[in-house]
């Protein structure tokens, strides 16, 4: 009986979490119709989960719209305060974020997105609001120096989700392009993007390895508004983004 279960109870899950998902991406509230066409599921199947999660506070209902619920908070909240990536990054931003004067952020990869996950306001602070938990697109800005360690089946992968790729100006990023951008990353260890995710927006990244496998764990970025950072500033705040990158300590 255990061995029969068990197929069927981790699927449940797994459409759960689908289910989730769908709403984390979202960026309104949705009808059961339409979370069920994006999750793949049946909307008996789907109104079913909804009630199981709306009951656990994970998921909300307006009307005959769902939304997110307030108790994941408690699990993004369980996740910085208990990360080791995150509690070793915190003094090596704020020593960034004063030393340079710009916004210093720690963002980690989740499949084809980027989240940021720590952030220090320096004297310079970014005039937009970018929210910790935010995703953000992996083949734009910062998210680059997180894709530069992806292997080729995996960059396959992340290019077949994205598609046609663009940046904030419009600009086409052909797959070659974008190949050859990460190549750029790799050897010189770090990554300055202009105008790449938000237009009149600067960000210099560097990533953050594992002291055991060497593996890309994260990314150290500092973020201005373009105006704000001249030409001669840029090649001092790579060394300061290096280092800090290079101070982060985890497994």
């Amino acid at each position: 009986m255990t061995e029969q279960k068990e197929p069927t109870t981790m699927r449940s899950l797994e459409r759960a979490i689908d289910v989730l998902e769908v709403l984390e991406d979202a960026a309104r509230p949705l009808r059961l119709v339409d979370i069920a066409g994006r999750a793949g599921l049946h909307v008996a199947t789907t109104q079913r989960i909804l009630g199981v999660l709306e009951g656990r506070g994970r998921v909300e209902k307006d009307g005959m719209n769902y939304r997110a619920g307030v108790n994941l908070i408690f699990g993004a909240h369980a996740y910085l305060t208990t990360s080791p990536l995150v509690a070793a990054s915190r003094p090596v931003l704020q020593e960034l974020a004063e030393r340079t004067g710009l916004t210093a952020s720690l963002f980690v990869r989740t499949g084809a997105h980027r989240a940021v996950v720590a952030r220090v306001h320096g004297s310079r602070p970014l005039r937009y609001e970018l929210p910790i938990g935010a995703k953000l697109p992996l083949h734009l800005g910062a998210g680059k120096t997180l894709a530069a360690d992806l292997g080729p089946e995996e960059l396959r992968h992340l290019l077949d989700q994205v598609g046609p790729m663009r940046d904030a100006e419009g600009r086409e990023i052909s797959p070659e392009i974008f190949r050859s951008d990460l190549e750029k990353i790799r050897k010189q260890g770090f990554q300055v993007a202009l105008n790449e995710r938000k237009l009149g927006s600067l960000s210099v990244s560097a990533p953050v390895r594992s002291t055991q496998s060497g593996a890309v764990v994260a990314a150290i970025t500092i973020g201005a508004a373009s105006e704000d950072v001249s030409p001669d500033e840029i090649e001092g705040l790579t060394i300061e983004v290096r280092r800090a990158a290079s101070a982060v300590t985890v497994p």
